[in-house]
């Protein structure tokens, strides 16, 4: 059984207090991530959550889902997918958006048990996610809370690559430029023409966020991505003279 008080687990220059020694390796292991490798030598975790609200700090994690991806291409089979007790009622207002009921999550495990396994589910690879910020907040939050570290593991957004991939297409064209783009993953994968999946689903849209990175990589800069370097440079934001 996994013992509810925080043992000290030592790593060379990583001294912190921890139950999950994975946070603690993958820490090591993203110390000095090499980012000029080929992009598919890297493996990635691309994550969604569903929420009870947007605010960290009085809404909570109802459902987690995960898809792997390596190679460049999804693994179909490697997927994480839990619905989780909250501490708090259930918000009807959620529910309309994920439609998961309170009855769903009565009887779903508590994060407590859902984060090791969600850690172990990670691994050493990097995160992808749509808007992936908002989720990281709400998963670190919970992670410092429980188990007294976040995650230190790369992230990439897929909002963000979106947002530069337009940029690139309408360079030079000023006068055609799209105002009215939306970034909102199921609009996305339509403009895109990418199978369309379930939404406010967190391992459907774990699948369509996975789509649409794979579909952004091999796009963005005209497909002349090679390296993870490469696909950082790619998403910076361009300044306009």
């Amino acid at each position: 059984m996994r013992q509810r008080f925080l043992q000290r687990l030592r790593l060379p220059g990583l001294h912190r207090e921890t139950d999950l020694p994975q946070l603690l390796q993958m820490r090591k292991h993203f110390r000095n991530l090499d980012q000029k490798r080929s992009l598919a030598d890297y493996t990635f975790c691309v994550v969604d959550t569903e929420l009870t609200g947007l605010s960290p700090r009085r809404d909570e994690i109802v459902s987690i889902g995960a898809v792997r991806i390596r190679g460049l291409r999804i693994a179909p089979k490697d997927t994480f997918f839990t619905l989780v007790q909250p501490r708090m009622d259930l918000p009807k207002r959620s529910t309309l958006v994920h439609r998961i009921t309170p009855t769903e999550v009565a009887h779903a495990p508590r994060l407590r048990t859902v984060l090791p396994r969600f850690i172990d589910f990670c691994d050493n690879s990097l995160i992808v996610g749509h808007h992936v910020g908002l989720d990281m907040s709400f998963l670190n939050r919970a992670l410092k809370r429980i188990h007294g570290l976040p995650l230190n593991t790369p992230c990439l957004d897929t909002m963000r690559l979106a947002r530069a991939y337009e940029e690139q297409l309408w360079e030079g064209f000023y006068d055609q430029f799209k105002m009215n783009v939306s970034y909102h993953l199921p609009d996305l994968a339509e403009a895109f023409g990418l199978p369309a999946f379930t939404a406010h689903h967190a391992l459907a849209d774990a699948f369509q966020t996975a789509y649409l990175f794979l579909f952004l990589v091999r796009k963005l800069s005209g497909g002349r991505l090679k390296t993870l370097q490469d696909l950082h440079n790619a998403a910076k934001p361009r300044r306009f003279l």
